[in-house]
């Protein structure tokens, strides 16, 4: 794996399991907008493309904007409650670590949310920087988010490699112009990943562990 000197991660899904608190935002959101309580499942699939295109699968384009704070506010106060560390994420890490392999978090969540969780959960303590939506112009899977991360990394996407859970981070990988490795504990199954044209696709972050053992 000495070809890989970067690895950027994608947050929700992929390095921690934040569903429950993201299903309980859309709870409490969505019925004030006249809109039914979503199930888990169909959090689950809205989400992955930043909080205005999930919002866009249970509301019309006027009401976005307005959800959204609805939404934003909630999350911060619950930020921290449910939140978890995906399985096989601290081994990974450690693993990277030892090998001197730099890592940051490439997210669509807001980006203080993002550092907020990561510090909370240990997980800032391995990065080199946590990306998220508003320290840039941009979103996954604009190249120019990812470019922008490379930069300030001093990193090369030659040498980059992006681990996700969704076809939007197959694309944003892609973009760059390096390899989206996905595991199946997010938003997609492995055949919607495979499908997305993921370079590989992995049960778990052990899985992915144990390539760099």
């Amino acid at each position: 794996m000495a070809r890989f000197a970067t690895i950027l991660f994608d947050l929700d899904g992929t390095l921690v399991d934040a569903f429950t608190t993201i299903h309980r935002s859309y709870v409490h959101t969505l019925p004030q907008f006249g809109r039914p309580v979503p199930t888990m499942a169909e959090v689950r699939r809205a989400v992955g493309g930043g909080l205005s295109h999930a919002m866009g699968h249970f509301l019309p384009p006027e009401l976005i904007g307005e959800a959204m704070k609805v939404h934003v506010a909630y999350s911060e106060k619950i930020l921290l409650e449910d939140v978890t560390l995906m399985p096989g994420a601290a081994e990974l890490l450690r693993a990277l670590q030892t090998r001197g392999i730099k890592c940051a978090v490439l997210t669509n969540k807001l980006g203080d949310a993002a550092r907020r969780v990561c510090h909370h959960l240990g997980v800032a303590a391995f990065m080199q920087g946590i990306y998220g939506a508003g320290d840039t112009p941009w979103l996954k899977p604009r190249r120019e988010f990812t470019d922008c991360v490379l930069d300030q990394l001093g990193a090369s996407a030659a040498t980059a490699l992006l681990i996700g859970d969704s076809p939007f981070d197959v694309e944003t990988a892609h973009h760059a112009g390096f390899s989206c490795w996905c595991v199946t504990t997010g938003t997609h199954t492995g055949e919607q990943l495979a499908a997305a044209k993921a370079d590989r696709v992995f049960p778990d972050l052990f899985a992915i562990a144990r390539e760099f053992a």
